[in-house]
């Protein structure tokens, strides 16, 4: 290998400390802390830690969500980034750190909520055509016939719903069990977060899965790929064991 080669691999290579999540480190949390042990009468100091130490967090942690979900079109990108900053900094004093949230886990599902329900806002606003739900000018028999068929429905589904939900933890709790490795540990649990707010993260797809994965666990792509391969190997595994139904 040429020096001039090894030269550019040493540049790629990601310095000790740095990762995806650098905006929102440690001491962001111990700043939502600190924030709020400052007494109320200190508004100065209150102000100082907000604007310098949890605001930029605050503002890329929204920034990264829009686009990569591509919530765009709904107000001014400015304006939407503002609203659910502001929105962020209302909803801090329910942070409760005693419960062992993560931060970084707490305020992305909080902001990807925001952005979720400002979407729909947008797009029910938008929309102009009659559904089934609109029954508005349908006969008594057949809002009733409807009503019927929407509570059947519903119930199979948390039926089903609940079942998958149990199933999918079984086999994510084994898999851990059967992890060693420390970069394993993290990624497994990444995505057990993720997977305790499921239905609170609507529009996940593979590549978001994947980046909350490795948001959440500071794993560099190679060490989570190496993770990944190693756990789908776990599971290739349970999937011929008929203790574990898969769907």
């Amino acid at each position: 290998m040429t020096e001039k080669k090894k030269k550019k691999i040493r540049r790629r290579r990601r310095k000790k400390g740095t990762g995806p999540r650098m905006y929102f480190t440690k001491d962001t949390q111990a700043a939502i802390l600190e924030y709020f042990a400052t007494d109320e009468g200190n508004t100065a100091e209150r102000e100082k830690i907000y604007r310098e130490r949890i605001m930029p967090a605050y503002l890329k942690l929204v920034e990264n969500l829009i686009n990569i979900y591509k919530f765009t079109g709904i107000d001014p990108y400015d304006e939407l980034k503002s609203d659910c900053v502001s929105f962020l900094f209302e909803t801090m004093k329910k942070f409760d750190h005693t419960r062992g949230t993560n931060a970084f886990s707490y305020f992305n599902v909080v902001a990807k909520n925001w952005l979720i329900i400002k979407s729909k806002q947008r797009a029910s606003k938008l929309k102009s055509t009659v559904s089934v739900d609109d029954t508005g000018s349908l006969a008594n028999l057949e809002r009733e016939k409807i009503a019927e068929y929407h509570m059947i429905q519903g119930q199979d589904a948390a039926i089903m719903k609940k079942e998958a939900y149990n199933n999918i933890l079984n086999i994510i709790h084994e898999i851990k069990k059967r992890l060693k490795n420390e970069n394993e540990l993290l990624c497994i649990n990444s995505v057990i977060t993720i997977f305790q707010h499921i239905d609170e993260l609507d529009l996940l797809n593979k590549s978001a899965i994947l980046l909350y994965i490795k948001e959440l666990s500071g794993l560099s792509q190679k060490q989570l790929t190496t993770s990944l391969h190693s756990i789908k190997k776990h599971y290739r595994e349970l999937k011929k064991d008929d203790k574990f139904e898969l769907f």
